[in-house]
């Protein structure tokens, strides 16, 4: 019986549920009964356990570790060398100007960087 999920236990019970109809076919009522489950478990999910946005500096620098970038890399989206520091280190704010250089050039989204 499909019911709100108030509870971690009631949580738990749901999770179980979808483990059981994870092979489900497509049109029919177990593949339903999983699709309706999903959508609670992450009702209860985005409330009880949000995932909060990354640090916008955090992401730079996975970022550069993706792409293997150094920090001089940085110098045509941030500026000199002494202003890439202080931005890595939590000491000056991105700019607009940077954002928009950061997002265009190394794909990082808009929402990340102003956080």
């Amino acid at each position: 019986m499909l019911k709100p999920i108030r509870t971690k236990k009631d949580y738990e019970k749901a999770l179980a549920e979808i483990e059981k109809h994870l092979d489900a076919k497509k049109g029919t009522q177990e593949f339903d009964t999983l699709e309706i489950i999903s959508v609670l478990v992450e009702d209860y999910e985005r409330k009880h356990h949000p995932i909060l946005p990354p640090d916008p500096i955090e992401a730079i620098k996975f970022r550069m570790e993706q792409m293997g970038l150094t920090r001089k890399d940085l110098e045509p989206f941030i500026g000199p060398k002494s202003r890439v520091s202080e931005v890595l280190n939590h000491k000056r704010d991105l700019s607009l100007p940077m954002i928009r250089r950061l997002h265009e050039n190394l794909d990082i989204p808009t929402d990340v960087l102003v956080g």
